[in-house]
């Protein structure tokens, strides 16, 4: 799938079947610009854009788009959901115990292996995600 960076994000908008709108606009940009945001960080940058947005349009906004595969939806346990722009790959992400920093980490062997498990008890496996933990640099640095 084309990342919404690489593709103006109203041809995108359309390319799915979906109506655009400002809102929608915002949203997409917002992740885009701020990807692993939780939906409050995105309905902040949509507010300095666009103005007044409700916290509920800014929900709607982010779940048409991660439903129809343009962003996508990460629900660390016991954390709030986050949202990024990078689709379509199998990549994972590791995620700081201490100050909550998110980052991208590719697969470690081959483009799918974790889609391989090692019994599927009957399941067609489409989707792994995997989270790994732990502290990051910097929290590790004055820790």
């Amino acid at each position: 799938m084309t990342s919404p960076a690489s593709t103006a994000p109203a041809d995108l908008l359309r390319s799915h079947g979906l109506q655009v709108t400002a809102q929608r606009l915002a949203v997409l940009g917002a992740v885009v610009n701020s990807p692993h945001g939780t939906a409050e960080d995105v309905a902040e940058v949509v507010r300095a854009e666009i103005g007044t947005i409700s916290r509920q349009a800014v929900y709607d906004a982010l779940g048409v788009l991660a439903d129809n595969g343009l962003i996508r939806r990460i629900q660390p346990a016991g954390s709030a959901a986050r949202f990024e722009d990078r689709v379509g790959d199998n990549h994972h992400h590791l995620i700081c115990r201490e100050c909550g920093k998110v980052v991208d980490v590719d697969c470690a062997v081959g483009d799918r292996p974790c889609l391989t498990a090692a019994t599927d008890a009957g399941f067609d496996v489409d989707e792994a995600e995997v989270i790994y933990w732990g502290r990051c640099p910097a929290c590790k640095g004055h820790g």
